[in-house]
């Protein structure tokens, strides 16, 4: 099949656009760049508990696995970027969980996108996070950004503040080039990481990432890297933070991902109140309650452990002696470490 027209390709990008989009490039259906450290990587346990990454491994090393006849990848960038936290919060949360949950935002954009390209007469797969492919690896391979020393994706104009989604499709569509990489000599993401998970340029180890223990990790926190986690309660964006290419980061057009008052009008001890019904009120629309409840209170029982106060350690006992395992050993070591502070 021959390439489409430069005009066709132009009213791609003009309909990425006007979805919102914040760039638009396009990648050759092939094997994925890093195929085999991939492998290799789920290989070596590094996945942890993230067994979906250990399936479909033939579909995520090569798209045109997942969809017959699929001959291009349009990568796309949505800009998250939603400002700074306010001084006074005494919690942190990964920037894109300030609001409404990207994957239900996103998706329907995708499928207007769809329906665009059957006009033009493509059949498409599409996903944001969710489907069997190494999205960053084709992401780099359009020049839609590089891969940073910490794994995540870096784009010059707006940071590293961006979610990557894609539309695997059966239009042949001239593919863009690849950008060569930025990161230069520079180790911010790496010094810096709480928990040395990046174990060397685009290396990670999940097992130790606060995003993965906060989110994904679905049993007891190692005591080793609790201490390490601080305040975080959901995610981590430390080596997003120092990446000096955020220097350029803009500000979201999307106000559905701005900060939500409901979320961050709170105190950090105003969580050990909260029910799993007030819980799921407080978090709807937020990828915060794919978590569920017990995640989330062993989350604030680590983080209270780390900066509260020995006024904290009353609203701790009752979980502490609770019905779920997992909330009363992290409220335990949570009092353990207050008590140990005050003596």
């Amino acid at each position: 099949m021959q390439p489409t027209s430069d005009t066709t390709k132009n009213n791609i990008q003009l309909i990425a656009n006007r979805l919102g989009f914040s760039d638009c490039k396009i990648a050759r259906v092939k094997r994925a760049t890093h195929a085999d450290r991939y492998l290799d990587w789920v290989e070596q346990g590094c996945a942890g508990e993230m067994v979906w990454l250990e399936r479909n491994k033939d579909k995520r090393v090569h798209p045109g696995q997942v969809l017959q006849g699929a001959q291009s990848i349009i990568t796309l960038a949505f800009n998250y970027f939603p400002g700074s936290q306010a001084d006074d919060s005494d919690y942190k949360i990964a920037r894109y969980a300030w609001n409404e949950d990207y994957h239900d935002l996103i998706e329907e954009k995708l499928k207007d996108f769809d329906l665009a390209l059957a006009d033009m007469g493509g059949k498409q797969r599409y996903y944001v996070d969710t489907g069997p492919i190494l999205e960053r690896d084709f992401a780099s391979d359009a020049g839609l950004g590089w891969n940073g020393k910490s794994t995540v994706q870096i784009h010059r104009e707006f940071g590293t503040w961006f979610f990557i989604c894609e539309l695997i499709t059966t239009l042949a569509i001239q593919p863009d080039n690849p950008l060569p990489d930025h990161c230069g000599k520079c180790t911010r993401c790496i010094d810096n990481c709480p928990t040395q998970a990046i174990t060397g340029p685009r290396e990670m180890d999940a097992r130790r990432c606060i995003s993965y223990l906060t989110i994904e990790h679905a049993g007891a926190i190692p005591i080793e890297l609790r201490c390490l986690m601080g305040d975080r309660i959901y995610g981590c964006d430390v080596c997003l933070e120092v990446c000096p290419w955020n220097k350029f980061a803009k500000l979201s057009r999307e106000t559905k991902l701005h900060a939500r008052m409901s979320i961050f009008d709170h105190k950090l001890r105003d969580f050990l109140n909260m029910d799993s019904n007030s819980f799921r009120k407080t978090f709807a629309k937020s990828p915060i309650k794919r978590i569920k409840y017990n995640r989330f209170i062993r989350n604030v029982c680590v983080a209270i452990g780390n900066t509260g106060t020995t006024d904290d350690i009353e609203l701790l006992k009752p979980y502490a002696t609770g019905d779920d395992p997992l909330i009363a050993e992290h409220a335990q070591w949570a009092i353990s470490e207050l008590q140990n502070k005050s003596n």
